[in-house]
């Protein structure tokens, strides 16, 4: 017996490490200061280069997407005029090659000359003449008829002061349904006879595929609003595919450009 009680008394002198004692409030907590976990200090260290880490990261990225949206359309513009005077210096350059005139740029000045001539000349009578010849002969080929016409009618609708078969004004008309807008380009006018009278008629095409391809639409004059931007300045809203639209359209008098052909058409009455 005296044994036992021995035993006994030496283990309530042993501390015991790790004992959590109930707190007042029901929690219990390590009676020891080692129980605290000693990395600690190293974890919040190490999410603080974390959060440093995707700040960094975060405003390099983003700088570097405002430089490459900066010097995007720089870098494009210098590489299609740098492309651009090399295809139009490659055309009379073998000639000052052959010639032993090797000096950059003097081709270019040959082919812009030449371009300049050829329009001085085809505005003469015998340059007409010769002119509609060639197209005579283009259209009966089968395959290059199409590509000609094509080409030909995008720039005469391009180059201002051509005849009646150039855009007139840049429209805008409710189209394909209502509540609808499309863009497009008054190409001519017309009257549409019926039984109690006739009706103006604005010819609209409205590009569908950059600007070669598109509907041709029928609209009623009093129904076509014309914005105040010039054909050159739709075009380049066409190509761009929208991109280059002013925020803010004026629409000018349409009443105005009623008037202004009020000559041309006569609408019967029946």
């Amino acid at each position: 017996m005296g044994s036992r009680e021995k035993n006994g008394d030496l283990q309530h002198l042993i501390p015991l490490q790790g004992l959590r004692l109930p707190e007042p409030n029901g929690d219990s907590r390590s009676s020891s200061p080692a129980d605290s976990p000693p990395g600690a200090p190293s974890t919040a260290r190490q999410s603080g280069k974390e959060a440093l880490g995707k700040v960094l990261h975060s405003w390099a990225s983003k700088k570097f997407m405002s430089g490459c949206v900066i010097l995007f359309p720089i870098a494009i513009t210098f590489y299609i005029t740098w492309w651009f005077i090399h295809f139009v210096d490659g055309f009379f350059s073998p000639f000052y090659t052959l010639l032993g005139i090797n000096i950059f740029g003097l081709g270019f000045v040959t082919s812009i000359t030449f371009i300049f001539l050829v329009g001085v000349f085809m505005s003469s009578w015998l340059g007409t003449n010769l002119l509609s010849l060639g197209e005579f002969l283009i259209q009966k080929m089968p395959f290059m008829s199409y590509i000609y016409a094509a080409s030909k009618q995008i720039s005469v609708a391009i180059s201002p002061g051509q005849g009646s078969n150039a855009f007139k004004e840049v429209a805008i008309i409710k189209h394909p349904s209502a509540g609808e807008y499309a863009f497009g380009f008054i190409t001519s006018t017309l009257v549409l006879r019926k039984n109690l009278g006739g009706e103006e008629l604005c010819c609209v095409y409205v590009p569908t595929n950059h600007l070669y391809m598109g509907d041709i639409v029928l609209v009623n004059s009093k129904d076509v609003m014309r914005p105040d931007i010039s054909v050159r300045e739709g075009i380049e809203i066409v190509i761009s595919g929208g991109m280059s639209i002013p925020k803010i359209l004026t629409m000018t008098n349409s009443q105005n450009s009623l008037s202004s052909r009020a000559g041309k058409y006569v609408i019967p009455q029946v």
